[in-house]
């Protein structure tokens, strides 16, 4: 009796640490991938569904059959728990005629039908690009060390897999049968398929997917005024594509806030000081960032300053303080990092101008700052002309009114409401609304943009 209760004892330990080594392993993938979309065809721990329900985002969604052994009182759950009713086959059609598409879709490779559901997922689309479908019970034996149906079953699963040239797979040693597969552009062909146009839009520019185009890995990038705002929120996007970031800021602790920001999400970062109205203060920082990693490719000249005066009572103090840094300070920026990517042979500037640059904006009387920033687009359309024939781009961003602690001054607060008026969004820019237009124009995927003024603003210029 003893031994009988020692060897339960041992099989239930065993299945619990095949549990914990199944959610150990879908808890990688999933934070690798980040799903937005789940579909789950076969029976998962409890553990394991909390972890996906966790780590889905908000608009997530996880469909499943299991509607019976699932459910939720936790209202942030429930939203995102769409419970499908029927058979396996009965719901992936009904799914793939509504054209539906996920990121990642669980199976279980000894469930009735392995095959036809794994075909119905192929053959529907239902798996999108660099989508991850995880096989549970995959076959681990060679045909010869099967002896039972289901080690059939299994066999013959996997193989078919295996067999897809659709799908990048690995097996992993984890005891637990799992199989992770991911859905990779087509191989290539030879002969080429009939009727199809192999060419650079069917396979990829380079043979890179659209997304990937975007990836700025192994790249060196700058944001000066990166300390604070927009800077900051530039920063991020570009350490998050790839790229390695020195943050520049007139505050050195401001700009090392953001830098270990970035350095806790795992990406090289480095923080200076600079004065960019100071020509030895950007040629200390083009040199160090030389030094350090050996060239420059992306330019994110960010830094400005705005002081409100009606055109009667601006100083020549002022007047000269706005252009010292708008527009002197970039184009001394725009000159250094240019002299070095003339040299290389390719680089991307990316100036930060302004929605003041096409229209006046009001009622805060701002001559020196628009007329500043109408001088930033002037010189980023005459650079990109001269440089792009030597490989290097030249292109800014006009954000219109950006939701930043600097607006939320006593003094401006009385504005606002005039500003929302004036936006067709009718509401002012975040500065996530600008990251994407960063990484844009710093990608290979803009190459054959230049001189170009990229507004953001809601449509306020517009009017």
């Amino acid at each position: 009796m003893e031994t009988f209760q020692g060897v339960k004892l041992w099989k239930a330990d065993c299945e619990s640490t095949m549990e914990h080594t199944e959610n150990q392993v879908y808890k990688m993938v999933v934070q690798l991938t980040r799903p937005r979309k789940i579909l789950q065809l076969c029976s998962l721990s409890t553990d394991s569904m909390d972890m996906l329900y966790d780590y889905l985002p908000e608009d997530g969604c996880l469909v499943t059959s299991e509607f019976e052994k699932f459910s939720y009182e936790c209202p942030a759950k429930e939203r995102k728990l769409q419970k499908r009713k029927g058979t396996k086959e009965e719901i992936l059609k009904e799914l793939a005629a509504l054209g539906e598409q996920y990121d990642m879709v669980f199976i279980d490779a000894t469930e009735e039908n392995p095959i036809n559901y794994y075909n119905l997922i192929m053959s529907g689309n239902m798996l999108r690009m660099n989508g991850v479908i995880c096989v549970q019970n995959a076959s681990t034996s060679s045909q010869e060390g099967i002896d039972d149906e289901t080690g059939f079953m299994s066999k013959e699963m996997t193989d078919v897999i295996k067999a897809d040239a659709r799908v990048e797979q690995v097996k992993l040693p984890s005891g637990c049968g799992i199989f992770i597969g991911r859905r990779i552009p087509l191989p290539q062909t030879s002969p080429p398929l009939k009727g199809i146009v192999e060419d650079d839009v069917f396979r990829g520019f380079g043979g890179l997917g659209i997304l990937d185009r975007l990836r700025l890995d192994g790249k060196v990038a700058y944001v000066t005024g990166g300390g604070q705002g927009i800077g900051r929120a530039f920063g991020h996007a570009l350490g998050e594509a790839g790229a390695k970031v020195t943050i520049v800021d007139m505050d050195l602790q401001k700009a090392e806030a953001v830098a270990h920001e970035l350095h806790m999400k795992g990406i090289n970062s480095v923080a200076m000081a600079a004065d960019i109205s100071k020509e030895e203060d950007v040629k200390r920082v083009v040199d160090a960032i030389v030094a350090n990693w050996g060239r420059i490719d992306i330019a994110c000249n960010n830094a400005g300053i705005n002081m409100n005066s009606a055109s009667e009572d601006t100083t020549l103090e002022e007047w000269d303080k706005t252009f010292n840094v708008n527009l002197r300070g970039l184009f001394i920026c725009c000159q250094a990092a240019g002299r070095v990517m003339l040299s290389q042979g390719y680089g991307k500037i990316i100036n930060t101008a302004s929605m003041a640059s096409l229209i006046v904006p009001h009622p805060q009387k701002q001559l020196a700052y628009n007329t500043s920033k109408a001088g930033v687009v002037k010189l980023t359309q005459t650079l990109g002309t001269e440089w792009i024939d030597r490989g290097v781009r030249v292109n800014c961003i006009s954000p219109g009114i950006v939701d930043t602690p600097l607006i939320h001054s006593e003094a401006l607060k009385p504005l606002v409401k005039r500003w929302l008026a004036d936006i067709p969004a009718g509401c002012l820019a975040q500065v996530t609304d600008l990251q994407a237009a960063v990484v844009y124009l710093a990608s290979e995927a803009s190459d054959y943009m230049t001189g170009h003024n990229l507004v953001i603003d809601g449509g306020q210029s517009l009017w």
